[in-house]
């Protein structure tokens, strides 16, 4: 009798735990999508107390400029009209560090923050040092040289004359670290004396020099902590809601973020948009493909091909223009008037003809295509690979001698790639909290209501089994009742005397 209550006991016990088990699990799959996503907003927003604030305010990934030169063979050639050659130097690679400063909340839910570039040499990861020589295009005369073509020949010829004191020519040797961070340049400092304002710059000229130590301009994006649905877009650019630079609104808009992190909880139909200050433009990546970053679930965004179309081949690029070619873009407006383009590395993605001009150029998908690999829960990056080439248009001006035969050409200068991935501590941090305990939670709401669901049938079973031995026993015991009696009226049958007649008829018999 004892044994038997402690069953039912436990079989009680078993029944509620499963009951608890599987309320707890029903209450989870309602309740945890909804503080997943609150947890997602509440973390990803510009905001001290978030799990991202550090991460946004000193970005702990490490980012690597890779400079990819082409130098010139044949310069002499070019001179004559000949085509050009090219030989890919490189890569030579930079570290890069990032930092923001002047930090400042505004009272409409925006911030507005200075981000701080600079880079190191890395000579274990390059190909070569900074001492290497490259023979490439003269910006400064030949960039000069294409400003002058509409210009009187007196002008021009006046041009020529001091190209020749200064020693200029239209293609110089010069070494890496001289191209990268500057030099000191005779018509540099002419023209800063007489023409003070026609440069940016100031001192030695380098197509870097503007963005070592220095700024990227003064951001204004907002925070998400009050209104959600605008996080991380740019609200101003150095005061700016739209830039000068184009011939269309549609091109000068400022659209998109500052390219560090974009809104969680994306989907295939979403498009990764920001500004640029070094492509003075806003650029849209789109969707390709999912995939997995060191065990994170990523969504892949790459360029499409008419993000350096012509406004030919795709007409809202059309306030660019003036176009070439499709696949390369003109931002001499935004290049002290320079003839300077930027496409894909070696061409790729434009007009054929481009990369059939120049001798040595090989574009190809996998080595000169960018993309962005960004977890979509929560809109972070988790690795990138952002590459572009700059290149300068160069022909003969009549009446600058220097410029010689040149048959007009596209010639690439160099192309560079701008990349970093999550790791160390950063990604471990970020895979437990934001990948690994939803997942643990997602998938132990299931667990709960399958195990007590499990524990729910235990007393379940014992009460049918319960039941099934209660029949069984009533039954025999039922049946064993009627067996008693038979015997018993057999028994009595026997004991009583028998009727006289019955005794005689067997006598007789």
């Amino acid at each position: 009798m004892g044994s038997r209550t402690r069953a039912r006991r436990a079989a009680v016990a078993l029944g509620v735990t499963g009951l608890l088990c599987a309320m707890l699990g029903a209450v989870m799959i309602v309740v945890v999508p909804s503080f997943i996503q609150q947890q997602v907003l509440k973390n990803v927003r510009i905001d001290p107390n978030s799990l991202s604030f550090n991460m946004w305010k000193e970005i702990p990934v490490p980012f690597y400029l890779s400079v990819h030169f082409f130098h010139v063979v044949n310069p002499e050639e070019i001179l004559k009209g000949g085509k050009p050659q090219v030989q890919e130097r490189g890569p030579y690679v930079y570290r890069e560090f990032r930092h923001k400063s002047n930090i400042t909340f505004n009272d409409n839910d925006t911030v507005s923050f200075l981000e701080y570039r600079s880079f190191r040499f890395q000579p274990a990861r390059s190909r070569g040092s900074e001492s290497d020589y490259i023979v490439m295009p003269n910006i400064l005369v030949l960039g000069a040289a294409m400003m002058m073509e509409n210009k009187p020949m007196s002008l021009k010829m006046l041009m020529t004359l001091a190209f020749s004191t200064l020693g200029e020519r239209a293609f110089m040797n010069r070494t890496v670290g001289e191209i990268m961070w500057g030099y000191d340049d005779p018509l540099v400092n002419l023209i800063n004396k007489y023409f003070p304002s026609m440069f940016p710059f100031k001192g030695k000229f380098g197509l870097f020099a503007e963005l070592n130590n220095s700024d990227s301009g003064l951001f204004t994006v907002f925070t998400g902590v009050k209104n959600f649905s605008r996080i991380h877009l740019v609200d101003k650019w150095n005061g700016l809601s739209k830039v000068s630079f184009w011939h269309s609104d549609q091109c000068n808009m400022i659209n998109g973020t500052s390219g560090q992190m974009w809104a969680p909880f994306m989907s295939p139909e979403s498009s990764l948009e920001f500004y640029s200050p070094e492509a003075c433009r806003s650029m849209k990546l789109v969707y390709k493909e999912a995939g997995v970053f060191r065990g994170i679930p990523t969504y892949r965004f790459v360029a499409p091909p008419t993000l350096f179309a012509n406004g030919s081949v795709y007409p809202p690029n059309e306030g660019f223009c003036p176009c070439l070619e499709s696949g390369i873009q003109n931002v001499s407006t935004c290049r002290f008037g320079a003839p300077l383009f930027l496409s894909h590395p070696h061409f790729y993605n434009a007009d054929l003809v481009l990369a059939e001009a120049v001798l040595g150029l090989h574009p190809n998908q996998q080595e000169h295509s960018l993309f962005l690999d960004v977890h979509p829960v929560t809109g972070i990056p988790m690795n990138c690979s952002v590459k572009l080439q700059l290149s300068l248009y160069i022909k003969a001006i009549k009446g600058i001698g220097q410029t010689g035969n040149i048959n007009p050409v596209v010639l690439p200068l160099l192309w560079f790639e701008e990349s970093g991935a999550m790791e160390g501590d950063t990604l471990t941090a970020f895979y437990t909290q934001l990948v690994l305990l939803p997942e643990v939670l997602h998938y132990a709401q299931y667990v709960l209501l399958a195990l007590g669901c499990g524990l729910l049938l235990i007393p379940v079973v014992y009460q049918i089994r319960s039941q099934e031995k209660c029949n069984l026993l009533w039954s025999s015991s039922k049946k064993s009742s009627k067996d008693t009696e038979a015997i018993q009226a057999y028994s009595e049958s026997l004991m009583t005397s028998p009727p006289k007649g019955t005794v005689l008829q067997e006598a007789k018999l």
